[in-house]
């Protein structure tokens, strides 16, 4: 029996690396990642291949890549001093983006990602002060540990979880959420934000079928109340849809798709068109 392309979430970072390098590669780019194709590989691109509702997710990763870019240069004018990327995946935000020199930007992932990021952008030179760590953010006693660290030589940090909460449990996001808010040091905390429609959807669609070894599990009902009671409130939100007109980048919906949007539009509410524009985006938390 033929292994499956996506075997895990770690997978699902070789995927978004491929999305970066065929925007990159447009010449009407929103951003450029020269070093997405590098560290995609084979193996991205045949996950991309593999994908039949590829359009839509490549066009959610340009969009959100375009507000948490914003997101961060925002934050870092503000003082920000250190960046925690956990979950960092193939992320290169320290090699591709205008960062001040000072500043501290960690990423944590599982050690072979880790590894094959140091082998493949082996001789590339970060624009900031880049570190790698290598752990498992379900291993509590490591993470807080780390974060106790973080917290210790930071004044004002910046957490981002890019493509990370969905994958796991409330429990794990609880715990998550309690850890960074008990250090002072962590202000801002960029999610992803998913309505709890937009989770079921997610659950029925075909792609999950095909990502069923990376399926989200993160499911809280009403999202901003339970991050509030975990200690963190929504300083600011964007949601893809307003974001992709902004940026002249609206959803590339094949032509049945898009004469279905048109008609649900004459014959849906008001309320229930804004609740479909308004169902997914990205986040960024600041502490109650």
């Amino acid at each position: 029996m033929r292994k499956p392309l996506i075997e895990n979430v770690s997978d699902t970072a070789f995927m978004v690396a491929v999305y970066r390098a065929m925007e990159t590669a447009r010449p009407d780019a929103l951003f450029r990642d020269p070093f997405a194709d590098r560290l995609a590989g084979e193996h991205g691109r045949n996950i991309v291949a593999s994908l039949r509702t590829a359009f839509l997710s490549r066009w959610t990763v340009v969009v959100r890549t375009c507000i948490i870019d914003e997101f961060i240069l925002t934050a870092v004018a503000q003082g920000v001093d250190t960046v925690l990327n956990l979950g960092a995946g193939l992320d290169t935000r320290p090699y591709r983006m205008a960062l001040p020199g000072s500043l501290r930007w960690i990423e944590v992932d599982y050690p072979h990602l880790i590894e094959l990021k140091d082998r493949r952008l082996a001789g590339e030179r970060p624009r900031c002060q880049l570190e790698r760590v290598k752990l498992d953010l379900a291993d509590v006693t490591a993470r807080r540990a780390l974060l106790s660290t973080i917290n210790s030589c930071s004044r004002t940090a910046l957490v981002l979880t890019e493509g990370v909460v969905s994958y796991l449990t409330v429990e794990d996001v609880a715990s998550l959420a309690e850890d960074l808010n008990a250090y002072a040091a962590f202000r801002f905390w960029i999610v992803d934000y998913l309505s709890a429609a937009a989770v079921r959807y997610r659950k029925r669609r075909w792609l999950s079928r095909k990502m069923k070894n990376a399926p989200f599990r993160f499911d809280p009902g009403d999202w901003f109340s339970f991050f509030e009671r975990h200690g963190w409130k929504a300083a600011q939100v964007r949601y893809l849809v307003e974001e992709g007109e902004r940026l002249n980048r609206p959803i590339p919906l094949p032509g049945l798709l898009r004469l279905w949007w048109r008609m649900s539009r004459l014959v849906r509410s008001p309320e229930h068109i804004q609740g479909l524009r308004k169902s997914a985006g990205y986040v960024r938390l600041e502490p109650c």
